[in-house]
């Protein structure tokens, strides 16, 4: 893609996911790689700039994850945050300490209005401070440009070798003015143009699969989501009639989805697609039978897809690609394309078996986050209704069943789930709401109906807003309306006596709850 680049080092920190969505948010392109990523790739990649991001270690412990003096040499504007920033230091010349007491929360900072990093920004600010080691020393050619009671450089820079650090975390909503920050670095010191735009995207990604795909055929893993639904109607623009799309109803939908996709995408439907829908619950069920742990099921269910899309890809004929909507939050918690723990398996990418019966496969969404594909969607044509509908793991209830999966827990999940969202819809929080679901728990407790003993489930109700799916908090959703849903959960649905609300936020929990 002809864009500006920003490359995210990733050193370990929690919030690396986020500073590249900050970046985007300022119209700047811009991937996450790891901190073992060769200099001479760096080079390669030839970036407007480069952020080092957070980390768990202190710099000057053996084994900490660093990076080569080389880097600073390359004349691109880095700017270090948080650990980056300590990292800088302690290569270059300077020092860094354990603090006498931990800096963690919102803190008042004091920035020097005259650097470029706090242009237009409030020269008393509020920061989100999460360190216990300090700079106490600056290494040569730099200067402190922002204070705090307790910390002498909580930014610094040296202009002359465009090197800048910042102690907090400007990537946070807990930093008001962060984005601020961030946006004067990659716009106004790294100079880019802020050229990357989802019409742009578009366009690229059509003309790059016709170039990729020339006369092949594609088959389309199409689950009737947001991010498959985008992924196939911009493969169809790109190669029409080349392409198939293969709906597994893999009997762990919500309820009537299975219907609901092929009245959208089907023969009747709004979209030119060769649609075929494929029936296959008894076979996931039976794969599923006995498994209980959460990695297990998605790997299971994952190569369980492949196999059905190699079998109807045989019926076909000779299919080239496979098509996924992979997005790039799947990525990073999988484990890959930087230094994150691996928080899931996604279905489609760690849950992927080792061989797959295609020459390759295409992710035209990988590298974008949730809010950015129903961005593509809109500007694709795709409906409102559709672009904003819920979102829904590919392993589907399997990930929203705790313990071993079966046709009556699937059964309950559904109806409760509908009653839920019907609800929410009612008082008019669909739109409120970035995501909101019933999950199955194991647990089994006694209850009392009608004046006999039961022995039933309970659900679990999960409500989150968020903006880009990598953190969130639980949403504050009334009361009555929560009564109202527990109401009709342990009246209408058969096997449920309690109702609970999951107020836990991402992190320490997921969005999911597994």
């Amino acid at each position: 893609m002809n864009h500006d680049k920003i490359i995210v080092i990733d050193f370990g920190g929690q919030y690396n996911q986020l500073v590249a969505r900050r970046v985007r948010e300022c119209n700047v392109y811009c991937e996450i790689y790891s901190y073992r990523t060769p200099i001479d790739d760096i080079k390669a990649m030839n970036p407007k700039g480069i952020i080092l991001t957070g980390g768990p270690s202190s710099c000057y412990e053996p084994g900490a994850a660093s990076c080569s003096e080389e880097l600073f040499e390359l004349g691109v504007p880095i700017l270090g945050l948080c650990y980056g920033a300590q990292l800088m230091t302690h290569i270059l010349g300077g020092k860094v300490e354990r603090a006498s007491a931990r800096e963690y929360g919102k803190t008042d900072v004091t920035v020097d209005n005259s650097s470029a990093l706090f242009t237009d920004v409030t020269k008393e600010t509020v920061c989100w401070m999460s360190h216990f080691d300090y700079i106490s020393e600056l290494a040569p050619g730099f200067k402190s440009v922002a204070v705090t009671a307790s910390c002498p450089v909580a930014a610094m820079e040296n202009t002359d070798k465009k090197l800048y650090g910042i102690q907090f975390h400007p990537e946070v909503l807990h930093t008001p003015e962060g984005s601020k920050m961030l946006f004067n670095f990659v716009r106004g010191i790294c100079g880019c143009a802020g050229t990357w735009e989802m019409t742009s995207f578009v366009e690229n990604q059509i003309k790059e699969i016709r170039e990729k795909v020339g006369d092949g055929k594609v088959l389309c893993a199409l689950s009737g989501g947001v991010d498959s639904s985008v992924a196939a109607v911009l493969l169809s623009k790109a190669i029409g009639n080349n392409l198939t799309c293969v709906f597994v109803d893999h009997g762990l939908l919500r309820k009537n989805e299975g219907d609901e996709v092929e009245a959208v995408f089907g023969p009747n439907g709004n979209y030119e697609l060769n649609f075929i829908r494929v029936n296959a619950q008894q076979r996931f069920y039976e794969k599923l039978k006995g498994v209980t742990e959460p990695e297990k099921k998605r790997a299971i269910i994952g190569e369980e897809f492949i196999r059905v899309f190699e079998e109807e890809s045989k019926k076909i004929g000779a299919v080239d690609f496979l098509v996924q909507g992979t997005i790039y939050p799947d990525v990073v918690e999988s484990g890959l394309g930087g230094e994150s723990a691996v928080i899931k398996s996604h279905h489609n990418v760690g849950g992927l078996p080792d061989t797959v019966d295609f020459k390759e496969i295409i992710e035209p969404l990988r590298l974008l986050f949730k809010d950015e594909v129903r961005k593509a969607g809109l500007e694709l044509g795709i409906p409102d209704y559709l672009v904003f509908r819920q979102p829904f793991p590919g392993p589907g209830l399997g990930v929203r069943i705790i313990g071993e999966v079966t046709e009556e827990k699937v059964r309950i999940v559904q109806d409760a789930d509908f009653i839920f969202r019907d609800e929410i819809a009612k008082a008019g929080l669909d739109r409120d709401i970035n995501q909101y679901f019933a999950a199955l728990s194991n647990m089994r407790s006694v209850g009392v109906m009608g004046d006999e003993r039961t022995y039933d489930y309970a659900i679990v109700l999960r409500a989150v807003k968020t903006i880009d799916f990598m953190t969130a908090e639980a949403a504050d959703i009334p009361f009555d309306v929560l009564k109202t849903v527990m109401t009709r959960i342990t009246n209408e649905v058969r096997g449920v006596n309690r109702v609970m609300y999951d107020i836990t936020s991402k992190p320490p929990g997921t969005i999911e709850l597994e």
